[in-house]
């Protein structure tokens, strides 16, 4: 077999061929590809729990980084796979750690719409603020997308989340929402603080971006709450 078959074969889930491939070179475990990936992170892909349970009981690191600093978590979270995500988590992968462009298991999360997963990487301690190197945090990841389930998840958590944090632009979370019309996610963010009159750098307001709809519903929100 190649050395890029063995790899192709942890992303397919395929056990039987990875298993036989480690037990002739047990070394096959921590090399890695033209992607500086291990096994674990192309298992980690694959959804397969039985292959990655097998590879972190023989040793394999949790937490690789790939050639854009990625790890299996990073990965699994991004692909949705809560029971991989559950496993990494349990054998102690990082839930904080960033990519080269500060992206975290969260934002990914956040950004796809996985609620399960969000919440299982809350529950161990992941950065509710977080930011990437663009400032976004996972509360703006969530409210640009619609993500509904996942925002009104981040407002319950006993550590709130910066409804008011900017982005290297100056667009808090209800800039975003309010530019992708989000309505009900805009809302929920006027009702839990967020500045509906904070200035962007184009100088801005979530308000200046809003259809004339939206723009009424929060103006009848904001006078409601005082």
């Amino acid at each position: 077999m190649s050395d890029d078959s063995v790899y192709e074969s942890a992303y397919k889930g395929d056990f039987d061929v990875v298993k036989s491939e480690i037990e002739k070179d047990s070394s096959v475990i921590t090399r890695k590809d033209s992607n500086d990936r291990i096994l674990l992170h192309w298992a980690a892909l694959s959804g397969n729990v039985r292959l990655v349970t097998y590879l972190l009981e023989l040793g394999s690191p949790v937490d690789p980084l790939d050639d854009t600093e990625s790890t299996p978590l990073i990965l699994a979270s991004s692909a949705g796979r809560i029971e991989i995500v559950k496993l990494l988590l349990t054998y102690g992968a990082n839930p904080n750690t960033k990519t080269d462009q500060g992206h975290s298991a969260l934002q990914y999360a956040c950004s796809k719409g996985w609620t399960e997963v969000v919440e299982k990487l809350l529950e161990y301690k992941a950065d509710i603020n977080i930011s990437d190197k663009r400032g976004a945090t996972p509360m703006h990841r969530a409210a640009s997308k619609g993500n509904l389930s996942v925002v009104k998840l981040l407002l319950s958590q006993f550590e709130k989340p910066n409804v008011n944090a900017r982005d290297v632009y100056g667009n808090t979370p209800l800039h975003l929402a309010c530019e992708e019309d989000r309505q009900e996610e805009a809302k929920l963010l006027v009702i839990h603080g967020a500045d509906a009159e904070m200035l962007n750098h184009d100088g801005k307001t979530p308000l200046d971006l809003c259809t004339i709809s939206l723009r009424r519903i929060l103006s009848n929100i904001k006078n409601n709450l005082n």
